[in-house]
């Protein structure tokens, strides 16, 4: 029997209301065909501007996953997963723009977290996408190592200014920034970069934290390296590691373009590398911290027993969880209870811009084997204890 299973700690933040309306959304995602009739049908209407879907959306897949439509109103649920000893990541969720002014809007947006959760346990880390501050066929060719031409040199030194500006202000005001990672055919800039932050504002701890998909061939001997690089250069590493978001879109393109799929050939291949990363960290606590996000329940209880193994207390500062807001409630909350460092991504954002957020939410609990199922069997299992109690 799973540890994870205790459902009166998972919701304990959840009314009888909000759990029936969670129940029935997770039974429409669970159908792929109704899921993708919706996405299109809610694509449509949010472009369209008609104001009722956008009601509906905030009531039901927004209030679900995300925190509010700005930081200052998601602190509401921010201080209330506190609570329960779980913190908040603020991730500013508006995706697939492309306009210099948007990445300096978001920039400011990152800044402005920074700020808010300087000195706040209740936020201990700040998150942003390296497309919120530039495109991403910007990153593919400087990963490809071409000759840019001027105007290229120019866009790439704003997005290397905008990493720069953030990390230089989340080490000022001692705040973990965490970069994310994305597509594979833009991750090698993103590396070069962060790893050039890392060794300018990690020389005293790991202030600024790249993120390694785990589903990804080839990511073990990537973290060798790094460590040979940050041992001869004297800095601290910080890793999130998380399996991966893109498997269909990566194995789509590697086909088409007649490269190598960077994907691990099987789920049970991306497990055990996960689970090696853990063995990684575990060895190198001297130079890595690590922030283990993933809705896997063997693998979290895979770390725990590790710590346990190695006598390590279960605030560790340099070991951290975290799961998606809105999913993985029975991860997070034992957690909490269990005194471990764990956190909740908590996306905002005006609703009709977190909409790509929520449909890739919404499909990616379809597509992946068991989760809507097991967020159903908890919500019902939780439902039935209340009604028995």
């Amino acid at each position: 029997m799973s540890i994870f299973n205790n459902t009166q700690v998972a919701f304990a933040d959840k009314t009888d209301s909000q759990l029936k309306k969670a129940f029935w959304m997770f039974k429409a995602i669970e159908q792929p065909f109704i899921t993708n009739i919706g996405i299109s049908a809610l694509n449509f209407t949010i472009k369209n501007n008609f104001p009722l879907v956008t009601d509906i959306v905030k009531s039901t897949l927004f209030e679900q996953f995300c925190g509010g439509e700005t930081h200052e109103e998601s602190m509401k649920v921010v201080k209330q997963m506190f609570k329960h000893h779980v913190g908040s990541i603020f991730d500013y969720a508006i995706e697939g723009k492309a306009e210099e002014k948007v990445f300096d809007d978001t920039c400011t947006e990152i800044k402005q977290n920074i700020k808010f959760a300087e000195g706040n346990p209740a936020i201990p880390f700040v998150v942003f996408k390296p497309t919120g501050f530039g495109r991403i066929e910007i990153y593919e060719e400087v990963g490809k190592n071409v000759e840019l031409t001027t105007s290229q040199k120019q866009e790439w030194a704003r997005v290397v200014k905008r990493f720069e500006e953030v990390c230089q202000m989340a080490f000022e005001r001692n705040v973990v920034i965490m970069i994310d990672a994305e597509e594979t055919w833009m991750q090698d800039s993103t590396d070069d970069l962060v790893n050039e932050m890392m060794s300018k504002f990690n020389k005293e701890k790991a202030i600024v934290w790249n993120t390694v998909q785990m589903y990804r061939t080839g990511r073990l001997e990537y973290l060798a390296k790094d460590l040979e690089r940050a041992k001869e250069k004297n800095y601290f590493l910080g890793y999130k590691f998380v399996r991966g978001a893109y498997m269909e879109k990566e194995r789509k393109r590697a086909a088409e373009l007649n490269y190598p799929d960077p994907i691990q050939p099987t789920k049970q291949a991306s497990d055990d590398n996960y689970n090696a990363a853990i063995d990684f960290v575990l060895k190198n606590l001297d130079k890595v911290s690590a922030f283990f996000g993933t809705h896997n329940e063997k693998s979290t209880e895979l770390v725990m027993d590790k710590m346990k193994a190695m006598e390590l207390p279960h605030d560790h500062p340099q070991i951290h969880f975290g799961q998606l807001y809105g999913m993985s409630d029975n991860i997070t909350y034992y957690l909490g209870a269990e005194k471990y460092n764990v956190c909740k991504y908590l996306p905002y954002g005006p609703v009709k811009d977190v909409v790509p957020y929520l449909t890739r939410r919404a499909q990616e609990n379809t597509s992946v084997a068991g989760q809507t199922g097991r967020e159903l069997g908890l919500i019902e299992k939780e439902l039935q204890r209340r009604k028995n109690s």
